[in-house]
């Protein structure tokens, strides 16, 4: 039978660890005041610290969780410094009273107000595992149980966003300064380095966490261009759809290492005659995360370039566009493999509850797609 828990070998303690995970994710999702934000942030961080060196006797696993952990122990760091220089030029953590204050008329975005901000800012691009930001996610992805990195890729990035937003769209909403050329340095970068390296892996899990990384820098342009509910859907759009997807593709990849398989694309090699379930749950996953239609990544990527091209971003969006037609490529690396020809090769059975999960998740991402086309 199907068990997220497969690989760890306290199951109650792992389950504590990732509710404690979830109600770190929704503080965040609806704080009000930057101490319940950074509440949030510890109580979703730590436990995922831990979650991510849960396989203990694997040396990989060791190595993810103490990089994950000094880094984002660090990045921390530098966002209560951050908090620190922004309440001592705004006199409040409270967001609502920050918005007043930062839109009066005689409000001075001063030096140290500037500085507070792109701290605050380089913390949350580690968060969020946006370049140049990036460098603990290939390696704590690869390292960590499949399960926490499945759990990493869509929950916690999902939450990190979701405060990201609400910083912005509730107490920054006209804020002086140069924040959006650092916004636009964080997406052009996620876009090109992601997609970029990710052409050049041969291990899925690398790959998937490269191509995290250009996904960050799509759903930072609703960041950019906060200024209306517009960008709030594209953003909670786009995260949706590539939380499921990446549920879907971390799920088929679970499997097949639980079969026999290994990380790298050649483990996929005829996985179409294997299991036709699991090559088609990958099948639609790559498409999706390439935005190829009418699965519900291509109506992601639609609606964040559209919100770019009405904000005057058009040069954002051409990039945007040339960013994923690299990701075209690496995605259909796996799909090639799944539908090419092997020699001899063991069926991969599944059972009936994963069989339930996976079509429910091929619903899920195929359905948001058409529902969009339709609407």
């Amino acid at each position: 039978n199907f068990n997220f828990f497969s690989d760890f070998t306290n199951e109650t303690d792992h389950l504590s660890l990732i509710l404690f995970s979830v109600v770190g994710g929704l503080c965040l999702a609806s704080y009000t005041n930057f101490v319940m934000f950074f509440l949030g942030i510890e109580i979703l961080s730590i436990p995922m610290y831990v979650l991510a060196g849960s396989n203990k006797r694997n040396l990989e696993s060791n190595e993810a969780a103490l990089k994950y952990f000094l880094m984002g122990s660090f990045a921390t760091g530098v966002m209560l410094f951050g908090i620190v220089l922004i309440y001592g030029t705004t006199g409040t953590f409270d967001l609502y009273t920050m918005r007043m204050k930062v839109s009066s008329e005689g409000f001075v975005a001063t030096p140290m107000f500037t500085v507070g901000i792109v701290m605050l800012m380089a913390a949350m691009a580690f968060k969020t595992a946006s370049a140049p930001f990036h460098f603990w996610a290939p390696d704590v992805y690869s390292g960590s149980p499949t399960s926490v990195t499945a759990f990493m890729a869509s929950f916690v990035k999902v939450a990190a966003f979701a405060a990201l937003m609400r910083l912005f769209y509730t107490a920054l909403p006209s804020v002086p300064g140069a924040y959006p050329n650092l916004l636009l340095l964080l997406i052009i970068a996620s876009l090109f380095i992601g997609n970029i390296i990710a052409a050049y892996q041969t291990n899925t899990k690398r790959m998937l966490a490269y191509s995290s990384i250009s996904h960050a820098g799509f759903l930072m342009m609703a960041i950019l261009c906060f200024s209306n509910t517009q960008s709030i859907h594209a953003l909670f759009f786009y995260a949706a759809a590539y939380a499921i997807t990446s549920l879907a593709a971390f799920m088929v990849l679970k499997i097949v290492g639980e079969n026999g398989g290994g990380e790298d694309i050649a483990s996929f090699q005829g996985l179409v005659k294997r299991n036709p379930l699991l090559a088609g749950t990958m099948t639609v996953a790559m498409l999706s995360m390439a935005g190829i239609p009418p699965v519900s990544g291509f109506f992601a990527k639609y609606y964040m370039l559209s919100l770019a091209i009405s904000n005057g971003y058009t040069w954002v969006a051409v990039i945007g566009i040339l960013a994923s037609l690299v990701g075209v490529y690496y995605y259909f690396k796996v799909i090639i493999a799944m539908f090419s020809k092997q020699g001899e090769a063991e069926a991969i059975s599944t059972s009936v509850l994963q069989k339930v999960i996976l079509v429910v998740l091929n619903i899920a991402v195929i359905g948001m797609g058409l529902i969009s086309a339709i609407y």
